[in-house]
């Protein structure tokens, strides 16, 4: 049921002094058919224009934005009726290889407070099959607003295809010093060229724990978008016919139009230009937790005048991502490695 102008039905029943649950009913009665018919269209419109990409609630918010008010569960029961049935994931596949002798870096993302964009950089690596190949796409996003600022497509699975990425990701955002450039242990990720080139824009590399991918959900999230809404769903000749298809998923339709859940249903780029008219937006900050256990003693000790108990939290130490980096570098800061290793002759797998 489409608004009357900038009036809600609510509104009009107040205006009509009549109840809700009255106008409803004799809606109903008068034009059951053709208000299910229209709804029926308005979804298997939207349905189609996002190529069996949306879900029961994205269709849902989608209607709402058109003006159309209707319940997700209506929506639900349509389009299980009419058999509109979304794309579905396939099985996980890993093409991480973390066993590497490269300099491995502290987890930062998991202990930022993000409050803009260009403070948290994700990244990771997807396998995409071709017909007659394997090929690899490499993506960076910006985790606050979810959108992709810089990817690549290759055929080798080497520290160039992810170079290539965070390169176009600095021309096309130039970030400010300070961001954090978060990862897995990768050998893409880790190797001594692309850390002096996080070094070179001063950024911070942060890297994931083993086993542990919850810090890079953002990223993980959206490959799994891409497999399911596009890869899986198109046949591509080659390696350039993939690329003028992936161009036009994340430039022309994940970062400009799909609605996200994680943002409020708004697209990745409605989203930050929502942004733009809060100039006082703080920077983000990084808390450290060290617990009582870190600081008990090895002797008990039940006297008065003996040490006291340790707080759980000692002490939390805030700081924007924006600090300075003149007293050390960005591989100094967060360097988790107890022997430095040069990677650069070391070749990825």
């Amino acid at each position: 049921m489409r608004l009357q102008g900038s009036l809600s039905i609510e509104r009009m029943c107040q205006l009509a002094q009549v109840s809700r649950a009255g106008f409803y009913r004799a809606f109903q009665a008068q034009e059951p058919q053709q208000e299910e018919m229209d709804l029926r269209s308005t979804m298997q419109q939207i349905f189609l224009e996002h190529r069996r990409r949306y879900g029961y609630r994205r269709v849902t918010k989608e209607l709402q934005r058109r003006g159309v008010l209707v319940n997700r569960k209506r929506v639900q029961r349509l389009m299980q009726e009419d058999n509109l049935l979304a794309l579905q994931p396939k099985a996980f596949v890993s093409t991480t290889n973390s066993q590497h002798a490269c300099e491995v870096y502290l987890n930062l993302a998991g202990k930022m407070t993000l409050t803009g964009i260009n403070q948290l950089w994700v990244a990771d690596i997807t396998y995409i099959r071709l017909r007659g190949e394997f090929v690899y796409l490499a993506v960076i996003l910006d985790a606050f607003s979810r959108k992709v600022v810089g990817w690549e497509l290759a055929r080798k699975l080497t520290c160039a295809l992810t170079k290539t990425a965070l390169e176009r990701a600095l021309a096309a955002r130039q970030p400010a010093p300070g961001l954090v450039h978060h990862s897995d242990r990768g050998v893409q990720y880790a190797a001594q060229e692309y850390i002096d080139l996080l070094a070179q824009h001063q950024l911070i590399p942060s890297m994931s724990r083993p086993a542990t991918p919850y810090d890079n959900a953002a990223c993980e999230s959206f490959m799994n978008t891409l497999k399911r809404e596009e890869i899986h769903a198109g046949d591509y000749r080659d390696l350039e016919h993939l690329r003028e298809h992936l161009e036009e998923f994340i430039e022309r339709y994940y970062n400009a139009v799909r609605l996200h859940s994680g943002l409020g249903y708004q697209p990745p780029e409605e989203f930050e230009q929502s942004l733009t008219a809060d100039r006082s937006t703080a920077a983000a900050k990084l808390s450290f937790f060290r617990h009582r256990e870190d600081y008990r003693s090895d002797v008990s000790n039940n006297n008065e005048s003996g040490p006291q108990a340790t707080p759980a939290i000692i002490g939390v130490d805030e700081s924007p991502t924006g600090y300075s980096l003149a007293s050390c570098s960005p591989a100094e800061l967060a360097s988790a490695s107890p022997v430095k290793s040069n990677c650069a002759q070391r070749q990825p797998l």
